[in-house]
């Protein structure tokens, strides 16, 4: 199905549900969350929510919101190009990405690119620090970013639209309408973010004396996204989350001699959920279809191109049950069926089933206890045990202690297993144990989380030489990664005048337990940290970001890194009360003139601006 077809397919969704809507007496606002699981065994974990205030404050793309707002380190092929993670000094296949409870990690390689996905296509975005395969399986070893399509059922029709324009023919449009009532409700959204992305490379020239700049760097992300939910009765609910997305990218060039290339990649995400309640007994039952391709052009003047595509079935049930009042335990069992093919690793089907137990456990107001177990079963590797252990108690109003330890896990991917000449069928996943301990103290408008933690991995996948100079996967390294996490938020107002700020900072070491070595690309230092003031109709931020020096190789040679960097945005915008709300913005990005680079050879742009129009009716 086309992107025109499934949007005209939403828009007949819409005018249906708009026909079905009828008056009824106010109630009180209730929200369905998407992920119930990530509220419900969260309690010894660190978790940052990010919302609408917080996503409208930053560039479309997820790489921006959460480079800014976290202590993930990003690292980025350029603007918009490809964009990989670094979550407590782990690999970027070893943070999973969840959409509304699912794993989204490509099956093909095992991780996301952040500069496919725009962040306003989601309610909120959720980062949870540390161990999480119980719950949501391979890849959740540093962390977990939650993608939320929350749905409220109570009478509502608005509608939102945000129009961006920025340097380099940027553009941006972002349309969400919500509609509902106390039976129905629906979330219809469409985004589209592009820009012919040639900046110039501040300080950078041509043997000829000439300044270079970002060539072949384009870009073209579009988004239809969907969301239903009905309920059969007071203690019966369906919901249906659908969403389709396509980039079209060109890569970036190192030297102005290389043949220009292209990549486009797509995906296509169908959920189908039903919750029951029956007293004591709760179930929840999830159904979804996740499809996803690429293709990539070596050389943009030509039509031949290499492909993958991977079509995954995946079956969850939840059953939720509590023995007690303060006790509950939930039993899962999921089956995910994939098939994989392409140019490269060729046609191949996984079969993967998997069993769980959750418990849950409130001894008092104050102390809350957590465990889970886990187990799969394939054929295609043999699966460790897994478990988590956490406790969270409440000294005072002002002091939470929260403990955790944890084992998780990595599968193979497509490309470890089967890569035409190179792919290892023989590999193991890898396996890690984690323990952390964190400390909250909250005291009037202060709220401050300190977190220390203590990865072990071993068994970990790196692409090595093999024979006649054919690189392939094998299991080579143990890891030892610890380090400290610090999340401070404030918030004040003095009569008509709201201040708040916000700061993270991160403390990595990720050593190879032989060589004692920094892994390359993971910083010692991480820092961010921003600034709001709002008064009436208007409003205004600063924030900021600073990366400290990374390794670019495995010796740590000193010669070989990219440098530390700090790189600063300022914003205001003004509220005309125009409808709901009509505000136009303006942003002044990189405002120091910063030139600086996440990955060797590089750049980012320099100084650039970016204004936007927010309707809301």
């Amino acid at each position: 199905m086309t992107l025109k077809k499934r949007f005209a397919f939403c828009l007949l969704l819409l005018c249906q549900i708009t026909l079905a809507q009828n008056d009824s007496i106010t109630k009180l606002k209730e929200v369905v969350v998407s992920d119930s699981n990530l509220e419900k065994y969260s309690n010894t974990q660190s978790v940052l929510r990010l919302n609408d205030s917080i996503i409208n404050k930053n560039e479309a793309l997820l790489t921006d919101l959460l480079n800014y707002n976290s202590t993930i380190y990003f690292k980025e092929y350029g603007r918009g190009m490809l964009s990989s993670v670094s979550f407590r000094g782990t690999t970027a296949s070893q943070t999973a990405v969840i959409w509304n409870g699912i794993n989204i990690n490509s099956q093909m390689n095992g991780s996301t690119d952040f500069n496919t996905i725009s962040a306003s296509d989601y309610n909120s975005v959720s980062v949870k620090a540390g161990g999480g395969s119980v719950i949501y399986g391979s890849g959740a070893i540093g962390g977990t970013v939650h993608l939320n399509n929350d749905l409220g059922f109570y009478k509502r029709f608005e509608n939102i639209l945000k129009l961006d324009y920025g340097s380099f023919n940027t553009t941006g449009i972002n349309y969400k309408t919500n509609i509902s009532n106390e039976k129905w409700s629906a979330q219809i959204g469409f985004s589209r973010n592009s820009s012919t992305n040639d900046y110039k490379y501040l300080n950078r020239y041509t043997w000829r004396g000439e300044q270079r700049w970002n060539q072949n760097g384009e870009y073209d992300v579009i988004t239809m996204s969907s969301s239903l939910a009905y309920k059969l009765d007071s203690k019966n609910s369906i919901k249906l989350y659908s969403q389709t997305s396509n980039t079209d990218r060109n890569t970036s060039l190192i030297t102005e001699s290389e043949t220009k290339s292209k990549y486009i990649n797509g995906f296509n995400r169908n959920l189908l959920e039903y919750d029951g309640d029956f007293g004591k007994l709760k179930t929840n039952l999830k159904t979804a279809y996740i499809f996803e391709n690429y293709q990539y052009f070596a050389d943009n003047s030509k039509e031949d191109y290499s492909y993958g595509k991977t079509e995954s079935l995946i079956t969850k049930l939840d059953l939720s049950y509590t023995l007690f009042k303060s006790t509950q335990v939930n039993g899962i069992i999921d089956y995910n069926r994939t098939k994989g093919y392409g140019t490269s690793f060729g046609d191949h089907v996984r079969e993967i089933s998997s069993a769980s137990l959750l418990v849950k456990q409130d001894i008092a107001t104050d102390w809350k206890n957590e465990f889970g177990i886990r187990k799969e079963f394939t054929d295609n590797y043999e699966s460790p045990v897994l478990f988590s252990l956490g406790s969270s108690y409440q000294f005072s109003k002002l002091y939470n202690l929260k403990l955790n330890f944890s084992r998780n896990f990595r599968i193979p991917t497509y490309n470890d297993l089967y890569w035409d000449q190179g792919g290892n069928p023989d590999l193991k996943p890898e396996s890690s144990y984690q323990a952390e301990i964190g400390n909250v103290f909250t005291f009037k408008n202060i709220s401050l989380t300190q977190t220390f933690y203590y990865i072990k991995i071993k068994d970990l996948l790196q692409w090595v030489p093999g024979q006649n100079g054919i690189w392939t996967p094998k299991n080579t390294s143990k890891v030892n990664s610890y380090g400290a996490e610090t999340l401070l938020s404030w918030k004040k107002h003095f009569g008509k005048n709201y201040f708040s700020a916000n700061a993270t900072y991160a403390y990595t070491a990720s050593k190879d337990e032989e060589t004692k070595n920094q892994l390359f690309f993971v910083p010692y230092n991480k820092v961010t940290g921003s600034v709001s003031y709002s008064r009436s109709k208007i409003s205004a931020y600063y924030q900021f970001l600073y990366n400290g020096f990374v390794y670019t190789r495995a010796d740590n040679n000193p010669d070989e890194i990219i440098e530390a960097y700090t790189v600063s945005n300022v914003g205001i915008d003004y509220d005309f009360k125009f409808l709901d709300s009509f505000k136009l913005g303006f942003q002044v990005l990189n405002i120091f003139n910063k030139d600086y680079e996440s990955y060797e050879d590089r750049p980012m742009p320099g100084r650039n601006f970016n204004m936007y129009l927010t309707l809301k009716f």
